[in-house]
């Protein structure tokens, strides 16, 4: 194989790898503190593209529109857990799931009502290249890239070092045991469904410039981010960040040997480490709530 070509493909899994991460942290942390499979993620995602793409018609910065993005997402988030999600969360998990894939779906109908079919270009706020070994790399995907690890270091600080993120945890562990500490889980509910969400709308900006914008692309990814969910193990910061990359790498390097093992290659890694690891990489067995 070409090392430059091999370069370029590495890189391509990376950067892929870290929208797969941001979009799929926010199912784990969902999952792991509610145990709720949050598949209306997919949506906040499309509305931080094309919440980007809208902004930089309006300002001519890309990297508004990602800012407005998760903000808008955010929101939206916000609104659908309040409504929505606080009604359902005593529910089977089930249930939940086919509640948000409901929201997904209305949501993408609300895209098409508002942005129309047609895909949408976002440019590229940074065109200038790097080179790596003698190999041209866009320095844009190497951004997102390092947002995608000041995301995870982020994430772990909250986690391991506020208060509210030690509570998380430990809801993700015991959510009884939290409540009989006399915190209220609900709001820790709320504080885990924003921050999904706003992550969830950072990864649709951040993919908006490598991609067309368009109202499917959420469906679109749905399998790849199942994928990197359960290959890491459910409720997994650490498992999620492994997966997404493996799963990327899978997809690029997979297309550059033969085409079609973009798409079937991610399917047989998966049930090849449930064979040996029925939990997922990092996951554990699943706690009834």
């Amino acid at each position: 194989m070409d090392p430059q070509l091999l370069i370029s493909g590495v890189i391509f899994g990376l950067s892929i790898g870290s929208v797969f991460f941001l979009l799929s942290i926010g199912l784990s942390l969902c999952f792991g503190l509610m145990r709720i499979i949050s598949l209306d993620q997919l949506l906040y995602y499309a509305i931080g593209a094309y919440i980007t793409y809208t902004l930089y018609l309006v300002t001519g910065s890309v990297w508004i529109g990602v800012l407005g993005g998760m903000v808008i997402s955010g929101i939206v988030a916000f609104g659908v857990e309040r409504f929505i999600f606080l009604r359902i969360y005593e529910r089977d998990i089930t249930f939940t799931m086919i509640a948000s894939f409901g929201i997904l779906f209305a949501g993408v109908g609300a895209i098409k009502y508002i942005w129309g079919l047609a895909p949408l270009p976002v440019p590229s706020p940074i065109n200038a290249m790097a080179s790596i070994f003698g190999t041209e790399i866009p320095i844009y995907r190497l951004i997102v890239i390092v947002i995608s690890f000041l995301v995870y270091v982020s994430i772990w600080a909250f986690l391991n070092k506020t208060i509210t993120g030690k509570a998380i945890r430990a809801g993700i562990e015991n959510v009884e045991h939290v409540e009989g500490l006399g915190i209220n889980v609900y709001k820790l509910f709320t504080t885990t469904f924003i921050i999904s969400g706003v992550l969830s709308g950072l990864a649709g900006g951040l993919h908006a410039p490598l991609i067309m914008v368009d109202p499917q692309m959420g469906l679109e990814v749905l399998p790849f981010v199942f994928m990197v969910v359960i290959i890491g193990g459910l409720g997994s910061i650490k498992g999620t960040l492994v997966s997404a990359f493996i799963v990327g790498q899978v997809i690029s390097l997979g297309a550059i040997i033969y085409g079609p093992l973009a798409q079937m290659a991610p399917f047989a890694i998966m049930l090849l480490i449930l064979l040996i690891k029925p939990t997922g990489l990092y996951g554990s067995k699943m706690l009834k709530r």
